[in-house]
C-alpha cells in the first residue's frame, strides 16, 4: 500500500483496488469475493474453501471479514427434518458502491475540517519551535 496520498494518486487503481483501499482487504479477501461474484447461486464455507485451495477455518475468517465490511450476505438455509448450514453470495453492487461513496464523502468532509484547521493555526506563518533549555 502507498505510503502518501500523492502516492496513491500516482498509482493505477481498479475496482478491486477499492475493495483493498475502503476495506482493507487481505488478498485472499479479494479471491474469496471474487469466487462468490462469478458463481450465480451462493456458496456454502465449504464450497468456498474448496475454490480457493484453503482450509475451511480459513475460507470462513474471510467469508467473516466480508461479511463484517458489508461486502457479503450470509443467508441460513433450513434442512428439512432439523439444523440448518449457511450460504453466502456478494452483496448487490449498487448496495457497495453507495456505502463506499458515503464512506468517500464522509473522509472528504473530514479532510476538509482538517485542511480549515491548518489554515486557521498556520495562516500567520509557520510556526517557530524552539528546544527548551
Amino acid at each position: 500500500m502507498p505510503d502518501s496520498m500523492r502516492d496513491q494518486l500516482a498509482q493505477d487503481m481498479t475496482c478491486e483496488s477499492l475493495l483493498e483501499c475502503f476495506h482493507g482487504l487481505k488478498a485472499l479477501d479479494r479471491t474469496v469475493f471474487g469466487v462468490l461474484t462469478r458463481r450465480d447461486e451462493p456458496l456454502t464455507v465449504d464450497e468456498i474453501a474448496e475454490a480457493v485451495d484453503r482450509e475451511r477455518s480459513t475460507a470462513y475468517r474471510s467469508v467473516q471479514r466480508l461479511c463484517d465490511a458489508g461486502l457479503v450476505d450470509k443467508e441460513q438455509v433450513n434442512y428439512r427434518d432439523g439444523g440448518y448450514y449457511h450460504v453466502f453470495e456478494p452483496t448487490d453492487a449498487d448496495v457497495i458502491a453507495d456505502r463506499m461513496q458515503r464512506m468517500l464523502n464522509d473522509w472528504y468532509a473530514r479532510m476538509g475540517g482538517l485542511i480549515g484547521e491548518y489554515r486557521e493555526t498556520y495562516e500567520d506563518g509557520p510556526v517557530r519551535v524552539t528546544a527548551e533549555r
